[in-house]
């Protein structure tokens, strides 16, 4: 008989988000039982038996279930709020008093480093795109000229990045009041950049054609699920969330803009 508990981490309850001893109990190959949340008595983490598509599909419709399956369950983001410390959010007073230690795995600082990667590479993209819409496409380029407009592109790309990086976490530190840790930071920005997967529907833009407000839509989506991703693993109000991930959006659009409209 094995469980998914046996390895130490913090599987939750995607119903409450509550911390649970196991998911599962294995008594042979192929026959699990699934257990169930001691809180809320209900099973505590039913996508164990899905599909990936069934689980892909709830991420898009931004059911909170779905992406705590992914960051808690599959990623155990934030485990270590429940092993070490709590996060107790006082409405009235708006303070937030919280002991965290833990430091990321190294599959979790692999999945990191490639979805900061992928992002960067998305968000060039996404302002090449763009950058070609406003030149109505000029053919007559020569292959140094593409070079430097690459480059040019990738420079803009991690520069709103990394002002998006930066806003985010300010927004963390002053909106939320969480104390800096470096940490749990860390994990933050993992969550926030795993949730902004659709990006990758970008990607369909050099197959078919799309009129230029399908890149708004997707950055709505971004914006939207990026914002169920940060209130899952901080358990702070929805209001709190929005205007965080609404600030680190905006100053990175502004600047891709300014960055844009400079010669």
């Amino acid at each position: 008989m094995g469980d998914d508990g046996a390895e130490g981490e913090a599987p939750r309850c995607v119903g409450c988000g509550r911390r649970v001893r196991t998911l599962f109990v294995q008594y042979s190959p192929g026959n699990i039982r699934l257990m169930k949340c001691d809180v809320c008595k209900a099973v505590a983490d039913p996508y164990i038996e899905c599909e990936f598509m069934i689980i892909l599909i709830d991420l898009i419709l931004h059911k909170t279930r779905a992406y705590r399956h992914l960051l808690f369950n599959k990623l155990h983001i934030g485990s270590s709020l429940d092993k070490v410390g709590t996060i107790r959010y006082h409405a009235t007073s708006r303070k937030c008093c919280s002991t965290f230690s833990n430091s990321l795995t190294p599959t979790q600082l692999g999945i990191l480093c490639q979805f900061i990667l992928m992002h960067i590479v998305l968000d060039a993209f996404r302002i090449s795109v763009s950058k070609n819409n406003k030149a109505d496409g000029d053919s007559s380029r020569s292959t140094l000229s593409t070079i430097c407009n690459c480059s040019e592109v990738l420079g803009d790309a991690l520069l709103g990045n990394i002002i998006f990086t930066a806003m985010l976490l300010l927004g963390v530190r002053y909106i939320l009041k969480f104390s800096f840790d470096i940490t749990r930071y860390r994990q933050i920005l993992l969550a926030i950049i795993i949730s902004s997967y659709f990006k990758l529907f970008l990607l369909t833009m050099m197959v078919w054609e799309f009129p230029s407000s399908a890149i708004f839509i997707v950055e709505a989506f971004v914006l939207s699920s990026n914002v169920v991703a940060l209130r899952v693993v901080t358990r702070f109000p929805k209001a709190h969330c929005v205007g965080v991930c609404f600030m680190a959006h905006a100053a990175k659009h502004l600047t891709e803009r300014w960055l844009m409209w400079t010669p």
